[in-house]
């Protein structure tokens, strides 16, 4: 399989285009795979479902899952109800893997929090080994601990995936997340066997914002291709996602992006 064949485009990649939209536009330019939001769905997964696979275009990922941690009992059963919700969707729309982004501490110690995380995940493991859908478990770069994840190693990404015991239980790499760190290439070998999904964009030098600041591949420092490499070494051979936070390349989506994608993709990773 060439490299092209696996490129999945994610969604937030070009945040203003609709799912349609998206499927499209990823049917005509022969991207394979397409990675969906939760948000797009506007809670009909098997229309969804329906419009991609008449276009043709498989489903790498379903994001997201998790932020178990909830300051009430209440909303914690509520989030855990929305994660097999989730897990629903996912297997609606025939994608093998729900993201799970752990979400922050929300008042707990980031040890307990941890702790809330694995107890989640421990909740909803049935509903996704029936539903054939893998937890991909994905580390944010620690820079996200305050707000959007207390899991901030491919380490503890595989602590937890460990502990789980279960095919359904993997991991995520996003290049953005972990290529800074000094321990990865041994992490990722050590992910062998439940490699979920990787993920690529760049990281541009000055960072101009946490969150909006990734940039397309070849635009940054990371050693993609050093990282993908390591990866397929590790027995990944599964779909490639483009995810990129940035709103110049919202901004100007409907001007070549999925050429660009491809030529960079092809290129660099």
């Amino acid at each position: 399989m060439s490299l092209l064949q696996r490129l999945s485009f994610n969604q937030m990649t070009a945040d203003p285009w609709s799912l349609e939209q998206t499927v499209r536009n990823c049917s005509s330019s022969g991207v394979p795979y397409i990675a969906v939001w939760r948000h797009k769905l506007e809670g009909d997964a098997a229309k969804a479902s329906a419009m991609i696979r008449r276009e043709g275009l498989r489903v790498s990922s379903l994001c997201r899952g998790g932020w178990f941690s909830a300051p009430t009992p209440e909303e914690r059963r509520n989030r855990v109800a929305d994660n097999r919700l989730a897990i629903e969707e996912a297997a609606t729309l025939g994608a093998s893997v729900l993201v799970i982004v752990s979400g922050p501490a929300n008042g707990q110690t980031l040890n307990d929090a941890r702790a809330t995380v694995l107890d989640g995940l421990l909740e909803i493991l049935p509903d996704a080994e029936k539903a054939g859908v893998v937890l991909g478990i994905e580390p944010l770069h620690p820079m996200y601990a305050a707000e959007r994840s207390v899991v901030v190693t491919l380490k503890q990404a595989n602590d937890i995936a460990d502990q789980l015991k279960s095919p359904a239980a993997q991991v995520v790499i996003d290049a953005f997340h972990v290529w800074w760190d000094p321990d990865v290439m041994q992490q990722i070998e050590r992910a062998r066997g439940k490699i979920a999904g990787f993920h690529v964009s760049d990281w541009p030098v000055p960072l101009p914002g946490i969150l909006m600041g990734r940039a397309m591949m070849g635009d940054g420092v990371i050693e993609l291709r050093n990282l993908r490499q390591a990866v397929d070494a590790a027995g990944y051979d599964g779909p490639i996602e483009v995810e990129i936070f940035n709103e110049e390349i919202w901004k100007t989506a409907d001007d070549g992006l999925l050429p660009l994608i491809q030529r960079r993709f092809a290129e660099h990773v």
